[in-house]
């Protein structure tokens, strides 16, 4: 865990808040997802890579933008999303932040700089650079952010949009959450080449790999290509080395596919994020024990008044089905 005293407890504990309440969240709508499920639309958990979202979003302005992909809700919930509105989302619900039309894998919040997030691999990183490019032609300062798996590097538009980011030296930072596996096949077998971020070389921009599940480096790195990115010197790429504990999607750990064995799950769960953080927020006395107690319930309360929130909500009227639909 990198020096957690090098940055001020305000920050350090406002890191730890929203790494817990994604985790919290997640583990939450896992639970919902088995026995007789009340929520039965698919949903991709981001248990385990909250260090990413929440080091990279830490850093932006309300006016930056976030491009999300099928496993969204770390990043809706780190740029500061509504835990209401997330959870009526995931059950359909009218009071959605999508209107209950979205679900899991298509979050929208543009309140918030979250314009949409998508299922396509790799389709909402050509969106990132054309904020990017709208932010300059206007003469502001916003930076965006594409997160994106590993296995969009094998996407043709993922090259264009770097080399158009760096051609044109757009605000725009890369994030690639390399958690080991494209969907349910080992990073290995997709790229001959597994270091993503010396691709960045190609591109003329900044490359830097970083662990994924240490906030406080992904915190301090994604600070470094942000401040580059609105001071007008271009794009850079994050790799962010992490490791998602639920299966590609649903609540299982997809063990039983013989994919994936029991003993990395175990590793990596070991090197859990939140609870490295947390040990080392407790160890050099950032915060005590009845504090961390205390930070839980809050968030578990929020998660639990949310849930209540989506499960009164009523669902989108039959009449309104063709609203929002767009046709050229």
């Amino acid at each position: 865990m990198s020096n957690s005293l090098s940055l001020p407890r305000e920050t350090l504990l406002k890191l730890y808040t929203t790494m817990l309440k994604i985790r919290q969240f997640e583990e939450r709508v896992a639970g919902l997802l088995t026995g007789q499920p009340e929520i039965i639309c698919p949903v991709h958990l981001y248990t385990g890579q909250e260090a990413v979202a929440t080091g990279v979003c830490a850093n932006l302005r309300d006016d930056d933008y976030v491009f999300s992909t099928h496993r969204s809700h770390g990043h809706y919930i780190a740029k500061g999303g509504d835990l209401k509105a997330l959870m009526a989302e995931l059950f359909g619900k009218a009071t959605g932040c999508s209107g209950g039309r979205g679900g899991s894998m298509h979050l929208a919040a543009p309140e918030i700089g979250l314009p949409g997030s998508s299922a396509i691999v790799g389709g909402t990183v050509p969106l990132a650079v054309g904020t990017a490019l709208a932010s300059v032609m206007q003469e502001k300062d916003s930076v965006s952010v594409a997160f994106f798996g590993d296995g969009a590097v094998n996407e043709g538009v993922w090259y264009e949009s770097l080399n158009f980011a760096s051609l044109r030296k757009l605000p725009v930072v890369f994030v690639c959450e390399n958690n080991l596996y494209s969907t349910h096949m080992p990073i290995a077998l997709t790229l001959a080449n597994t270091d993503i971020y010396k691709k960045a070389a190609m591109f003329d921009m900044p490359g830097v790999r970083v662990d994924g599940n240490d906030v406080v480096a992904v915190f301090k790195a994604a600070r470094k290509a942000i401040r580059a990115a609105r001071q007008g010197k271009g794009p850079s790429l994050l790799e962010c080395m992490t490791y998602r504990w639920h299966g590609h999607v649903g609540p299982n750990y997809d063990l039983d596919k013989g994919l994936r064995n029991e003993q990395e799950v175990k590793q990596w769960i070991e090197r859990c994020p939140v609870k490295r953080f947390e040990e080392s927020l407790l160890t050099s006395g950032i915060i005590s024990s009845a504090e961390k107690q205390n930070l839980y319930k809050l968030v578990d309360d929020e998660i639990e008044s949310a849930l209540k929130f989506a499960r009164e909500s009523p669902y989108p009227e039959k009449d309104t089905v063709l609203e929002h639909v767009f046709s050229l």
